[in-house]
């Protein structure tokens, strides 16, 4: 007798809440099913659709190389393997909370410091970004988020929590700056419909904008969720990508400044992208509720950093000559990549919501839609996919109001990579451009000989003496013949 998987496994074994039917995974998977290499496959699809910082590896490889004792899998290190193989407190080793800690107050221009006994681990930013969720919502509570936002937000936040997110819309008219009038919005519509607004998350670094927030935002966000008595949520694991003006401020900073119920506040961290490591799975909870990292800490044992990467983070964190060193040479490595990534987008035309951080651009590609819808999007996005071979993300994934906006990741390939990338976005563009240039021209031409077919017919249905001649006279005494010499002339 054959039963149907929804009768003998969990409603969330079976449910389609993962999020994984969205353009940003398909682009992921059209990626693996052909991916490019220069020599063994250089006609495949470029990834430009994740967010990995691989353009200072060799620093921390040279680190590693200079520092054998770190790990104890060398022999160097190797007396230190009994006593981290063996069972470790879910809260962490004190070096490596401590590390951390101080990490992130240098990561911040050591404005603000932060202590190690708030610091709870996770399985990257992912398995922060759900624990947090666990901790202050329950099933069908709600999540205010400014958009677009990250589309694995749908999966991290909600698919296991039962959290609903509610977007917050961001306009291109103000480069997508979130809004206290669009904050409220939100917050009375959910309201009406009767659902539990929890709290307020963002991030910040933006992913996608690749933008900060400014000091009078965040402080008005903290004004907001205060008053309203619900939680803020700040994911900043993009706060060391700054490569230029304006400098990052953390929500550390602002609770210094603003009074407000620290109990509502809290960071979620990693160091998948500020160091380039994701496939560590470092992620940290710091909440200013004592409650929250109690908790924490508890659900922290379903996803702990193992104390293997613990024990090496630890040594490498601490030294403070080479982390200067490294945030120093990221920063500037970030900064040269994007300059020679945009200005090679310009040259084909492509601009980009100007940013100063991330691993990413924000597209604007709404010049190139066929119509401006988002069904307009995704034909050009397939078009970008299969015959371009680029995997770049649209932005109706990224839950963006507008069709046209693409996130585009420069940081995860090496020069030469992005050379062709960008050689086959221009030469794309160029294409698209003289494409749209010769319908228009067969439009015209169409719209040309209508014209003066209506006007050969209308010269012979008139008596010489009374025939307009193309003047701006002529439109004014003779309105019924506007439309076809306008269309004459153009």
């Amino acid at each position: 007798m054959e039963f149907k998987s929804s009768q003998i496994l969990s409603k969330l074994a079976t449910s389609d809440q993962h999020a994984e039917n969205s353009p940003y995974f398909d682009g992921w998977k059209a990626y693996d099913n052909d991916p490019f290499h220069p020599t063994q496959n250089p006609h495949g699809v470029i990834q430009m659709g994740l967010a990995e910082n691989q353009l200072s590896f060799d620093l921390i490889e040279e680190w590693i190389k200079k520092n054998p004792v770190a790990s104890i899998c060398t022999r160097e290190g190797v007396d230190a393997f009994k006593d981290i193989a063996i069972f470790q407190d879910y809260h962490g080793l004190p070096e490596f909370r401590k590390a951390v800690a101080k990490f992130m107050g240098k990561v911040r221009g050591r404005r603000v410091t932060f202590d190690p006994d708030r610091v709870v681990m996770a399985g990257g930013a992912t398995g922060a970004n759900e624990l947090i969720m666990f901790c202050l919502a329950d099933p069908g509570d709600a999540f205010l988020v400014p958009s677009p936002y990250y589309p694995a937000f749908d999966r991290d936040l909600s698919w296991r929590t039962g959290v609903k997110l509610l977007p917050v819309a961001c306009e291109s008219s103000n480069n997508f700056q979130i809004t206290l009038q669009a904050l409220e919005e939100a917050y009375k519509n959910a309201q009406k419909a009767n659902i539990k607004v929890k709290g307020l998350i963002m991030a910040n670094p933006s992913n996608p904008l690749g933008t900060t927030m400014d000091k009078d935002t965040l402080k008005s966000l903290v004004t907001f969720i205060n008053e309203k008595k619900i939680h803020l949520v700040c994911d900043e694991i993009y706060a060391a990508t700054i490569f230029r003006a304006p400098n990052f401020i953390s929500i550390s900073e602002i609770i210094e400044e603003v009074e407000c119920n620290r109990d509502l506040i809290h960071i979620v961290y990693s160091l998948s992208k500020d160091m380039g490591l994701p496939g560590f799975r470092v992620g940290i909870v710091y909440s200013y509720n004592d409650t929250v990292v109690n908790c924490g800490r508890k659900m922290s044992s379903f996803g702990l950093v193992s104390s293997q990467t613990q024990y090496l983070l630890a040594s490498m964190l601490s030294d403070e000559e080479f982390i200067e060193m490294f945030l120093k040479e990221s920063s500037k490595r970030l900064g040269n990549r994007h300059k020679i990534f945009t200005r090679g987008l310009v040259e084909g035309g492509i601009k980009c919501l100007e940013s100063n951080a991330g691993l990413f651009c924000w597209m604007d590609l709404r010049p190139l839609l066929k119509e401006t819808t988002f069904e307009g999007e995704m034909e050009l996005w397939r078009v970008i996919i299969n015959d371009v071979k680029l995997n770049v993300s649209p932005g109706s994934s990224f839950h963006c109001d507008e069709p046209g906006w693409f996130r585009v990741c420069f940081a995860n390939m090496d020069d030469e990579t992005m050379q062709i990338a960008l050689r086959r976005i221009r030469t794309f563009v160029g294409e698209r451009k003289e494409m749209d240039a010769q319908v228009n021209n067969k439009r015209w031409k169409k719209t040309l000989r209508l014209s003066f077919s209506s006007r050969m017919y209308y010269e012979t249905s008139l008596s010489p003496h009374m025939i307009p001649s193309i003047s701006t006279s002529s439109f004014t005494t003779c309105s019924c013949d506007l439309n076809i010499y306008l269309k004459v002339i153009i």
